[in-house]
């Protein structure tokens, strides 16, 4: 037996009564508009929404909200204002000196502005390197609270996944509000029709 096994069998033999693992029912929050609040979340913690019709051009509503961007990665299909596609890279500093990345998220949180976020990209580090990120998800893919979320995350399969909401930015030293610190300074969620 394996010293972890013989760990694991000494803490099973001291561990008295076990206990199956409770239903947990709660009222959570809900929201009669949730693409209201998810915009008025999104926007207190720093961010911006943006409706893409069907019939609008993405790569022209993009340009609208970051006109000075110059070195602009991603890797979906159909963003030709995109510079380079990060997936060719060799390394991850080579993200250095990005202004915007264009990524896919999963859907969206309302009472929190959150989107899920799921590794689709060859470095991870393209969602936290450029000054700013454009995330596109579903319109119709807004949950209401963080509980939703963590059910619709449920048996999904993903190699890394992460929350985010607006921008990046701490208060730690001497109380004094840093943008970007850890990630990008702006983030834009763009709300795809249909």
């Amino acid at each position: 037996m394996s010293t972890k096994d013989d760990i694991l069998s000494r803490i099973r033999s001291h561990t008295g009564t076990r206990y199956e693992k409770p239903e947990i029912t709660l009222d959570a929050i809900t929201y009669a508009d949730k693409l209201k609040q998810f915009s008025d979340s999104l926007e207190a913690a720093g961010g911006q929404v943006a409706v893409w019709q069907s019939d609008d051009d993405i790569n022209e509503l993009i340009r609208r909200h970051f006109p000075e961007a110059k070195r602009i990665g991603s890797n979906l299909p159909g963003i030709t204002v995109a510079t380079f596609n990060p997936d060719s890279l060799s390394d991850p500093r080579e993200l250095n000196d990005t202004d915007l990345a264009i990524v896919e998220g999963c859907f969206g949180v309302a009472e929190n502005g959150a989107v899920w976020i799921t590794q689709q990209v060859k470095f991870k580090a393209l969602y936290f390197i450029p000054t700013a990120l454009v995330i596109i998800i579903n319109k119709d893919a807004l949950v209401n609270n963080m509980h939703e979320a963590y059910r619709q995350l449920e048996g999904t399969d993903y190699k890394y996944g992460f929350f985010v909401s607006g921008p990046s930015k701490t208060a730690d030293i001497e109380q004094a509000l840093v943008l970007g610190a850890h990630g990008p300074m702006k983030v834009l969620v763009v709300l795809k029709e249909g």
